[in-house]
């Protein structure tokens, strides 16, 4: 049995809000890093959904996010009735990619 992803990679596959730069240097330096991590199209998307795919991160305990704003992220897993508790959200709309991965891979 494998053991669950300790990152969630959010593509914002139907916004333009994050810099495609950005979301690109992020998915290509989690791949090359061989962490294990799941991508995801779009958290909005499956927030709409109600997918259970967000209540089961959800419960996972030291989970990074890497998506866009956390207020945003924590009120999506709320619609879908998946709330957040502590887990970590870094922002690909404000912050660098170098930055997001160092913050994920806790340098």
């Amino acid at each position: 049995m494998s053991e669950k992803p300790k990152i969630l990679y959010c593509h914002c596959a139907y916004s333009r809000a994050v810099p495609k730069e950005v979301k690109m240097e992020v998915l290509r330096k989690l791949s090359d890093s061989g962490v294990n991590f799941e991508a995801v199209p779009d958290i909005c998307k499956l927030s709409a959904e109600k997918s259970p795919v967000l209540k089961d991160f959800a419960q996972q305990e030291d989970l990074h996010i890497i998506a866009c704003y956390p207020r945003a992220v924590k009120w999506l897993f709320k619609s879908a009735q998946a709330p957040l508790q502590q887990q970590k959200i870094a922002n690909m709309r404000a912050q660098q990619a170098q930055e997001i991965i160092d913050q994920v891979m806790e340098k």
